[in-house]
């Protein structure tokens, strides 16, 4: 497949899911640029056409996910350095707290995973361990980290799967 068959399929729903991600639309921009370039660049891996828009919107969703990482960075060390107040950073309560205290061997794929943006077969590889092993840390990880958002801070699952609750809890309050 060829990158301008993938552009002239998927240029505008691929746009307007970023759009919808970001919701804004210089950002949208930027990270519909980085896309299309990592899917020119990488289109060699492309093993199965028609598995193209499911591989386009995995790239999509990782650009996103680095956009959005990147920036909370940046808003880290802002607030940090220069004490401006962040929102985006402490939206979520006691993330940072209930990430390190996870298991080690749930700790590494989640950051491996989500945090580094690496792909499970990657994490596989490195960890040494099957990709199936890896899935199954991702899920048992992702069950500990729901329970403890549920009972300290009263994190709730909305229909859509969205984390909702307060900003912050009386054990975060505490610290």
């Amino acid at each position: 497949m060829e990158t301008q068959k993938i552009w002239d399929n998927f240029n505008d729903e691929l746009y307007f899911f970023i759009l919808k991600k970001v919701k804004d639309q210089d950002k949208a921009k930027d990270i519909f640029q980085n896309t299309f370039l990592k899917i020119h660049k990488h289109l060699t891996n492309l093993e199965k056409e028609e598995k193209a828009r499911a591989w386009i919107f995995q790239i999509a969703r990782n650009e996103i996910f680095n956009y959005f990482n990147k920036e909370s960075v940046y808003v880290e060390q802002l607030s940090v350095n220069k004490e401006i107040p962040s929102e985006k950073y402490v939206r979520i309560c006691c993330f940072d707290r209930f990430i390190n205290d996870l298991p080690e061997i749930y700790k590494q794929v989640i950051e491996l995973t989500y945090i580094k943006g690496q792909k499970q077969k990657d994490v596989a590889k490195e960890l040494e361990i099957s990709l199936e092993n890896v899935k199954v840390r991702i899920k048992r990880a992702k069950d500990i980290l729901k329970k403890k958002f549920n009972e300290c801070c009263k994190y709730e699952f909305d229909k859509n799967g969205k984390l909702t609750g307060k900003a912050h809890c009386s054990i975060c309050e505490a610290n």
